[in-house]
């Protein structure tokens, strides 16, 4: 807290505040002072770990005892470092406010001056205002920087940025060199800037789009707290595992106090108490107003979020008042300060943020005489400038650092600030001010004046950008800190060894020629893995993980190969240990298994398919899912992935409509690969062969690790066994462009040995699943004679890709533009046709366009919602079976005849 304030009124005030009744009725003071008199006896003699014990005993006997009492998770409404624990402040305070100020400075007038060229472009300011002094006592102070990738060389923090907050790092970076003028000119300019010579900056942070400097995406609000929950636990698995030593490694997270609401930010935050991560710090600005108003106005949001993340097991370090409450805490001496604060909601204290001295004079202070005698001797300037605890370098400092020493919990720090901080009545504490985005010129020179700027009115009110000349105290300052913490920050690289693949031969020769042997492609991938697995360069990089149901997928053998991954090991004998696929968890297992979470899970793997830019070591993480719980329920958190230039490989299991019998329409995926085609650097494949996959799979790896390419991979699998055949010899190529001629049917001749009709032919393309029944249909179609070639896809969306490539191309002017994939290999085939997938018929229907002209296109596919019964039946339902190919081959070519 800021001050020594007497115990018997904060327990007043608290029960004020509850209003319970059993608290608030004291039937004996005189006990209660003997009571309050021994425990104040026993801190001042016996120190606060002999109090603390003897209050868990009480609170074991009050359980005992089953009074239906237990302790308030809420701790006074006053910060958590007290003033006599507050460290030396190890900086410069007036430079430090002094570069905060110009990077403020430098930050709005980025947003202004876009806004005022072109007003669609939009932007904020309000957030790096209320953020501005946590992010520089990060920089100054905490934030460490990639040293190098050498032995002993610090690996740097992991630093996640609120994306509002953006132009701020952009305004530092400038001051840093590392953006030009120009640069910050083009402000949400990207496609403009390069014609001026500048670098567009992206809104929010991008990798993708800024892939020097951004390193984490935070812009799609809580995707960025659970990922750096789990990036943090990453880092321990990398550890435990001999891998990467990071353990003097942070992971720092700014984020909103109306991010929170996100489930995204809360759902894994027991995940990080249980599992101790110590090296994880999250700052939560609480400016109490999110984009249309108060993110709690009738309570406290840092009460409400004390309550939430204490329950969770983590340590909460409160930074609500700035220094200059102290001196009114200390002269408090009845609490009446302490107990009007307690009972202030926050919509409220957002209008006291509103208004100035007078009005806060009026109606906080002026609420009761003890409140009013504080304020005397106080000027309305310095009642105006009261400052909250998020905008105190001083008290920020003692909050990071108690945080940064602090062990065995993860920590939150809720910052207390104010929404559009200095922009006075311009946007300080308004409802509008998330949109602020303009300001007239009595606004700019009150915010010159606000900060001390050294501007001119004529500099302030055409929004100059300012830097200090490079031997001022700023710049020397602000170079000598980030040079003593590593470099600077945000600052994404990439350099890291390349991994070798084995040949395809020694770990899926049984796929490729598989002799018709019956599996599902399920199986084929899990034995593919097993074997990658015991790669004695490969497998220790590679990271399985899934969210449960490893068993389901056939994953068991790998709980005795390679474990599963815990921080603390087994600590019992599992049920099942006799069995030779008992359940096995280890400090240094491999297999991520992240419980009922796809959320958690698709976190993990964005840790591992971006830890050779984060971490400078390439992973290779394999996660293997139901294919409707992947792009249909986290498909912001995997576009978020590939933002961030993720490598690795996400596997939909029990894919497709038809393929999981029973299950029903929850569980049963006909659109995955629609979404998955929609992000620029996924390549999706759906194989229907054991052969097909381990292509794919050898591709994949060869291009993510050895090549290095910023791609990733979704491959459906399923769960039907039937007879695999050896894939062609010359087919990889066109299984990894989309498709290649599987097989030609004859048609058949009478018994006469003469054509039953006249000649006639037909093109059946097959995805997946359903390529079976395509294989089906050519031969019924063939005994009923007709001419049939089958061609397997293997993507439908890396077909549309190349077709729309080459259209491209063509329209560009380009001589020669190429001939689309999907073109050439009809051109070798005749008659109309007829496609077929287990997928909604839009997938197929992405290819249209590259049919060649005068050939009718018919596409088949599963729309509507799943159902459940047996394959056959759904098969039948959706029309997707040999029967319904049979009947659209038919219709296509008696229509063909017909014209």
């Amino acid at each position: 807290m800021n001050a020594p304030t007497p115990h018997s009124l904060l327990l007043e005030q608290k029960q004020q505040q509850h209003s319970n009744p059993v608290l608030a009725t004291d039937t004996d003071p005189e006990e209660t002072a003997e009571w309050r008199d021994a425990f104040l006896a026993l801190v001042a003699t016996e120190g606060p770990e002999r109090a603390r014990h003897i209050l868990q005993e009480l609170v074991r006997l009050a359980r005992a005892q089953r009074i239906g009492w237990h302790p308030d998770l809420n701790t006074p409404y006053v910060n958590t470092v007290a003033v006599q624990d507050q460290p030396v402040f190890p900086g410069d305070l007036a430079v430090e406010e002094r570069v905060a100020s110009i990077v403020r400075w430098n930050a709005l007038a980025m947003v202004v001056r876009a806004n005022q060229a072109y007003g669609e472009l939009g932007g904020h300011i309000a957030s790096y205002a209320s953020a501005a002094d946590l992010f520089e006592s990060g920089f100054n102070h905490f934030f460490r920087a990639r040293e190098g990738v050498g032995e002993g060389q610090h690996r740097g923090d992991l630093v996640f940025f609120q994306p509002h907050s953006a132009p701020g790092v952009y305004a530092r970076a400038f001051l840093e060199g590392r953006l030009s003028e120009q640069d910050l000119k083009h402000y949400r300019q990207e496609l403009a800037a390069p014609a001026a010579g500048a670098q567009g900056l992206s809104s929010y942070p991008h990798p993708w789009l800024m892939p020097d400097f951004w390193q984490f995406p935070t812009g799609s609000m809580g995707i960025g707290p659970i990922s750096s929950i789990y990036h943090a636990r990453f880092m321990r698995y990398l550890t435990h595992r001999n891998l990467l030593d990071c353990s003097q490694r942070k992971v720092w997270g700014v984020f909103g106090d109306g991010e929170m609401d996100e489930p995204e930010s809360m759902s894994a935050l027991t995940l990080a108490a249980r599992e101790g991560l110590d090296n994880l710090v999250w700052v939560v600005n609480c400016n109490l107003q999110r984009l249309d108003g108060p993110v709690r106005g009738n309570g406290r949001i840092i009460d409400e979020l004390e309550r939430l993340f204490a329950g969770a097991g983590w340590n909460v370090v409160k930074l609500v008042w700035g220094s200059d409450w102290d001196g009114l805490f200390a002269r408090d001496l009845t609490g009446a300060l302490v107990r009007t604060l307690e009972g202030t909601v926050d919509g409220q204290m957002q209008t006291f943020a509103a208004k100035d001295g007078r009005f806060n004079r009026d109606n906080f202070f002026g609420q009761n005489p003890e409140l009013a005698a504080l304020a005397q001797g106080m000027t309305d300037e310095q009642i105006d400038r009261l400052k909250r605890g998020g905008h105190d370098l001083v008290k920020i400092h003692a909050a990071y650092a108690a945080a940064a020493r602090h062990q065995g919990q993860p920590t939150v720090i809720l910052a207390h600030t104010k929404k559009g901080y200095g922009m006075g009545t311009a946007g300080q504490g308004k409802m509008t001010t998330h949109s602020q985005k303009k300001l007239d010129e009595t606004d700019l020179i009150e915010f010159r004046n606000r900060f001390n700027l050294p501007l001119t009115d004529e500099q302030a009110t055409s929004l100059a950008f300012f830097k200090p000349a490079e031997d001022s105290p700023e710049m020397r300052y602000l170079r000598s800190h980030r040079q003593a913490l590593g470099g600077y920050l945000p600052r994404r690289e990439t350099a890291c060894d390349p991994l070798p693949v084995p040949a395809i031969a020694s770990y899926a020769q049984f796929a490729l020629q598989a002799d018709g042997k019956e599996m599902s492609t399920t199986m084929a991938f899990v034995r593919m893995l097993g074997t990658l697995l015991k790669d004695a360069t490969l497998g220790p990089r590679i990271v399985p993980i899934v969210a449960d149901e490893a068993r389901t997928f056939g994953m068991a053998n790998l709980f005795k190969q390679v474990g599963i991954y815990s921080s603390v090991g087994q600590h019992y004998a599992p049920e099942d240990i006799g069995s030779v696929l008992s359940y096995r968890e280890a400090l240094d297992g491999q297999i991520l298994e992240e419980g009922i979470s796809e959320a958690g899970a698709i976190a993990s793997w964005t840790a591992a398919a971006t830890s050779y830019s984060v971490h400078g070591l390439a992973m290779l993480p394999f996660y293997i899912y139901y294919s409707m719980f992947g792009f249909q329920r986290v498909g912001d958190a995997i576009w978020a992935a590939a933002d961030q230039r993720a490598r690795g490989f996400l596997l939909g299991a029990t894919s497709g409509r038809t393929t999981l019998g029973g299950e029903g329409l929850q569980h049963q995926d006909g659109s995955s690969h629609l979404v998955a085609a929609t992000i620029p650097n996924c390549k999706a494949y759906d194989p229907a062969y054991a052969g097909e996959m381990a292509v794919i799979i050898d591709a994949g790896m060869r291009e993510m690790v050895t090549e290095q390419r910023d791609v990733f991979y979704y491959v459906t699998l399923m769960n039907e066994n039937y007879a695999q055949p050896d894939l062609p010899a010359d087919a990889a190529e066109g299984v990894l462009r989309g498709c290649y001629v599987f097989n030609s049917y004859k048609r058949l001749l009478d018994q006469r040995q003469q054509p039953i009709s006249a000649e006639k032919h037909v093109t059946l393309l097959g995805s997946g699943a359903i390529l079976t029944e395509v294989v089906k249909a050519a031969d019924l179609l063939a005994a009923e004679g007709l001419n049939v070639t089958v061609i397997s896809v293997t993507s439908w969306s890396e077909l549309a890709r190349d077709g729309v490539a080459c259209e491209q191309r063509a329209l560009a002017g380009d001589d020669q533009p190429g001939l689309p994939w999907l073109t050439q290999q009809l051109a070798g085939t005749r008659g109309p046709v007829i496609a077929a997938t287990d997928y909604v018929r839009a997938v197929p229907e992405t290819v249209r366009a590259f049919v060649p002209g005068g050939r009718r296109f018919i596409t088949l596919g599963t729309d509507g919602f799943g159902r459940s019964d047996t394959r056959a039946a759904l098969r039948e339902f959706f029309g997707v079976d040999a029967a319904a190919v049979v009947r659209a081959a038919r219709f296509a070519v008696g229509a063909t005849i017909a014209r």
